[in-house]
């Protein structure tokens, strides 16, 4: 391969410039999820009296040590439940990501029960529901560590109540698609959230904490007037022993982690592949937080991102010449041949013809296909109309949507318009969608979208025979860019799950070494699969 060769200066003022700016994103996205953190450890001394570890804790004890978590949505619900940003608490009450349990890669996902005693939150919802989906995806079976005080009466949407019902439907699915569900209930799991445990493939519940009932003693008294105890109504121990809901009875939190790894350690899965040898890039990946400008507008080289990311800095550029501003080629990623696309520029009709070109021979070479998001969108002009942009986008559109291999999104700077389309943005459900933390996305910049209604009101006006007021001009055009700008961010966006996760540059090739290898082992994989999921006793 033909080595890239980078030519930006790290001691520029720019660069240092570009780099404070990403240092300053970073640090506020860190206090975000430090934020979170921090709420659910005040629950710590709660927990130690009743002999119960932290959420996180269980997680620290459930996963093999020294292997990577690949944490997804931390940010989901950001801003969401509170119009104050400096008080939101992120997340969505629940914790999850892709870790090694036992030497089996599983999706985790549990009740962040430190905070609001782990209640349901709407984005907590579709956080779990895309979980169960990129389980689905790459056959990974699903551990989940419950304790839940289950839906906020007082916040309750019927919307939420409506959707819930597909993300049981998941559990069915993932046991009939061959994908072992195990649950470690270490508390409430009630009402609906009853199914939560009861659609699990292997059930484990701690003496004394566990709680799982469809309706639970308050309720049960107003609806029949019966009397029982939590205990006696839905305790590990009747559980266990006389409905055979649970499967194993641990004495505390500690115990049931090490069952739910005794579990894993019994399942017959396929190892990963350790023989690759590879090369480290030629430049140091610190250097990714000086590349991306502050203002996306400013040009950049998205090759200086490449050279960080693949092995030894080698890529083999396809079709340089034609359509320039739109970057194809292949590489290595930790020994594995990958596909990349980017940006230097807004797609054109021979930018968009060449990727679809490219797109498909890596789909007949079976190369998986990372985007780098760079664009403000799809060429616009006569000249551009006349060289069949609509038809040459479409194609690319219709590549993006039906390649047969795994594609990677990571937003890098803008992916606006069409264009977030065409480089397979959440839209299209690439395997993996992460945000680096100066990324834009937005049908438009927040000026061009005011600049376009400006005109739209002045014709209006002319059309009518009545004059412009331009008070009123500047005012809307205020509100449309403020309207805009407060969306585009990857904190706002990331918040309402459409990435998986805020990442520093830094971690980018680490993850996609992850992600690439969770791609691989899932796509190697043949479950057994079932007509049924499999039913209680």
């Amino acid at each position: 391969m033909a080595k890239l060769h980078s030519t930006v200066s790290t001691a520029s003022d720019v660069f240092r410039k570009n780099r404070a700016h990403m240092l300053g994103l970073l640090d506020e996205m860190g206090t975000i999820e430090a934020r979170t953190v921090t709420a659910s450890e005040r629950a710590r001394a709660r927990f130690e009296n009743r002999h119960q570890l932290l959420p996180r804790d269980r997680i620290a004890l459930l996963l093999d040590p020294g292997r990577p978590f690949v944490e997804v949505s931390k940010l989901a619900g950001y801003g969401l439940d509170t119009k104050d940003l400096d008080k939101s608490v992120a997340g969505g009450g629940v914790i999850a990501g892709i870790g090694t349990v036992s030497g089996v890669r599983c999706m985790v996902a549990a009740s962040d029960s430190g905070i609001a005693a782990g209640a349901l939150q709407p984005m907590g919802l579709e956080k779990q529901v895309r979980a169960q989906e990129i389980a689905l995806e790459n056959k990974l079976p699903f551990v989940q560590l419950v304790e839940s005080a289950g839906a906020n009466l007082m916040a309750y949407r019927v919307e939420d109540f409506v959707k819930g019902g597909g993300f049981f439907r998941n559990f069915a699915r993932l046991s009939a698609a061959g994908l072992p569900v195990v649950t470690v209930t270490h508390g409430s799991s009630t009402a609906g959230g009853a199914y939560q445990t009861g659609l699990s493939d292997y059930i484990i519940m701690v003496r004394g904490r566990t709680q799982a009932f469809l309706a639970g003693p308050p309720l049960l008294k107003a609806a029949t007037g019966e009397i029982a105890s939590e205990e006696d109504l839905g305790g590990a121990e009747m559980h266990t022993g006389i409905s055979g809901l649970g499967d194993y009875l641990a004495e505390d939190d500690r115990h049931a982690i090490g069952l739910a790894r005794d579990v894993m350690a019994g399942i017959d899965w396929a190892g990963e592949d350790t023989t690759r040898t590879f090369e480290d890039p030629s430049y140091d990946a610190e250097d990714l937080l000086g590349l991306m400008p502050e203002d996306y507008r400013q040009p950049v080289d998205m090759r200086d991102v490449i050279a960080r990311l693949t092995d030894g800095s080698d890529f083999t550029e396809f079709g340089q010449r034609f359509g320039p501003a739109t970057i194809c080629g292949t590489a290595r990623i930790a020994g594995w041949p990958i596909g990349i696309m980017t940006n230097n520029a807004p797609l054109d009709p021979a930018g968009a013809s060449k990727a679809v070109h490219f797109i498909q021979a890596c789909c007949q070479a079976g190369t998986p296909i990372l985007y780098l998001n760079n664009t403000t969108g799809f060429m616009v002009g006569r000249s551009y109309e006349e060289a069949g942009m609509i038809k040459h986008g479409s194609k690319m559109i219709q590549a993006v949507t039906n390649a047969t291999v795994p594609q990677f999104t990571i937003y890098c700077g803008a992916s606006f318009g069409a264009g977030n389309y065409g480089m397979c943005g959440r839209g299209f459900q690439p395997r993996f969608c992460f945000s680096w933390p100066n990324a834009k996305t937005a049908v438009m910049g927040g000026e061009q979208a005011a600049g376009t209604m400006e005109v739209v009101q002045r014709a209006r006006a002319e059309r009518s025979g009545q004059p412009v007021e331009d008070a009123q001009v500047q005012a809307m055009k205020a509100k449309i860019i403020k309207t805009f700008d407060g969306q585009m961010s990857a904190f706002y966006t990331s918040a309402r799950l459409l990435d998986d996760g805020v990442i520093d540059p830094r971690d980018t090739r680490p993850l996609l070494i992850e992600l690439m290898q969770i791609a691989r082992d899932g796509d190697a994989r043949q479950p057994n699969k079932m007509q049924f999921a499999v039913a209680r006793p």
